[in-house]
C-alpha cells in the first residue's frame, strides 16, 4: 500500500480506496450470508483448503517482504488505472478478511454482520486516507526518517502476516484431520 500513498495523488487515491472499501463491503457481505455454504455448495471445496492455500499466500508475501521489503509487493499490485480493483483485492480481500467475514456472519444476525463490516470498513478507510493525508504533509520535512520508520515497520509486520500464514495453514490442516 505504501507505494500506491506515495506515488499517487490523494484525490485519487482517496477515490479509489473508498471505491475499493465498497467491493470490499459486497464481497465480504456475500461470505457473511452465504457462509461455509459457499465453499461447500456452490464451489464444492472445503473452507479448510482455501485457508491452507490464503496461509500459503500470506506465507509467499510474507516472505517477500522480509526479504526484499515493500518494492516486492508493488509487482503484484496490478495497473494504475485499476487502482480500486487493486487495493480491493490484495489488500482488503484476502483469506484472513473473508475466514473473518465467514465467522462474523455465522456469529451475528445479518444486520449485525452488516453493521459491524460496515463499521471496521469505514475505520480502516478513514486510518487510511489520514495516513495519506499525514504522510504527503510530512515526506519532504522527514522523508528519510518516514522511508526508514516504514521500511522496518513494514519487515516487522511480514514477521507477522508469516506467523499467521503458518497458523492458516494449521488451522486448515487440523479442520482436514477433524473431519476423517
Amino acid at each position: 500500500m505504501i507505494g500506491m500513498i506515495r506515488n499517487s495523488e490523494a484525490k485519487v487515491f482517496n477515490k479509489a480506496f473508498i471505491q475499493g472499501c465498497l467491493i470490499a463491503y459486497v464481497v465480504f457481505m456475500l461470505f457473511a450470508w452465504g457462509g461455509e455454504t459457499i465453499f461447500s455448495k456452490y464451489l464444492n471445496v472445503r473452507f479448510e483448503a482455501f485457508q491452507i492455500f490464503g496461509g500459503l499466500i500470506f506465507l509467499v508475501i510474507g516472505y517477500r517482504y522480509v526479504f526484499q521489503g515493500a518494492d516486492t509487493i508493488g509487482e503484484m499490485r496490478g495497473a494504475p488505472e485499476h487502482l480500486a480493483g487493486t487495493i480491493a483485492m490484495p489488500f482488503m480481500i484476502g483469506p484472513g478478511t473473508i475466514s473473518a467475514a465467514v465467522v462474523t456472519g455465522m456469529s451475528l444476525p445479518i444486520g449485525g454482520a452488516a453493521l459491524v463490516i460496515f463499521l471496521t470498513l469505514a475505520l480502516t478507510c478513514s486510518l487510511m486516507i489520514l495516513m495519506k493525508y499525514s504522510h504527503d504533509h510530512l515526506r519532504y520535512k522527514h522523508a528519510k526518517y518516514i522511508d526508514r520508520y516504514v521500511d522496518i515497520v513494514g519487515r516487522l509486520s511480514a514477521l507477522l502476516i508469516g506467523t499467521i500464514a503458518i497458523d492458516m495453514i494449521i488451522t486448515g490442516i487440523l479442520g482436514v484431520i477433524a473431519e476423517m
